[in-house]
């Protein structure tokens, strides 16, 4: 797929776009289900949300991420690897791809009852690179609403100047502050359904709900680099393999 000027204009001004029922319907089926059974394993390396919270964790633990997928399940390199997406990641990022699996790789949970809101953060904060031309992947599995935690935004947010102060010891957007409030005030969202693609721009600020249904919520997140912006070296984003895309 080739995004139109509007379509890549639209991502370089706001820091995100969305592909409509981008992934083919049977593709996302197959998905889920790999995803479910993988759910169901919950093998590590995971986060929990007890790991977010910075809370001790007890015998019970609430998935919140399944790290490091690339290699749990052929479907998932299969979506990784999707040759209808390549031409539009070359194009906001201006060179060829790389798949970076140091950073998101990852089957992305909301599970009922027990989930918690993702605060405000910029994906570049725990990243170490050259520069933050990188750029995430998500992919819906299913339907994606207010009530059940869908991704927010804040449109140009990677395009502006933050300072440290305006971010807590977690690195997580402040909320008490009168700047910041003016801000989020700005925010954006789109309902998603299965198959459809955001892509985002990794100091876009960005955040989500907790899961108020019945039903866990389940999305596909992973991350690419331009080809010459090479990870940091002596860290964490160093360490983990990198693929073409």
């Amino acid at each position: 797929m080739t995004l139109s000027q509007t379509q890549l204009t639209r991502y370089h001004e706001d820091g995100f776009l969305l592909l409509r029922d981008f992934a083919p319907r049977t593709l996302v089926t197959q998905i889920l289900e790999a995803a479910q059974e993988e759910i169901a394993r919950m093998e590590p390396p995971i986060e929990s949300e007890e790991e977010y919270l910075g809370v001790p964790q007890g015998a019970e633990v609430t998935l919140r991420r399944l790290r490091q997928v690339y290699y749990r399940h052929p479907l998932f390199r299969e979506w990784m690897h999707y040759d209808a997406l390549r031409p539009a990641l070359e194009q906001v990022l201006g060179e060829k791809p790389l798949l970076t699996l140091a950073h998101h790789n990852s089957i992305m949970t909301k599970m009922p009852e027990k989930s918690t809101e993702t605060c405000w953060h910029q994906d570049i904060r725990y990243w170490r690179f050259e520069n933050d031309n990188l750029v995430s992947v998500w992919l819906a599995l299913g339907e994606e609403r207010m009530e059940n935690g869908v991704l927010e935004f804040i449109p140009g947010s990677h395009r502006m100047d933050l300072s440290p102060e305006q971010f807590d010891k977690k690195v997580c957007f402040r909320e008490d502050l009168p700047q910041n409030r003016t801000l989020i005030a700005q925010k954006v969202h789109y309902d998603l359904n299965p198959g459809d693609v955001v892509l985002f721009h990794a100091k876009t600020l960005h955040h989500a709900y907790q899961n108020r249904t019945e039903k866990p919520k389940i999305s596909f997140v992973y991350t690419v680099r331009g080809e010459s912006n090479k990870p940091l070296p002596e860290t964490r984003s160093a360490r983990g393999e990198e693929i073409p895309h």
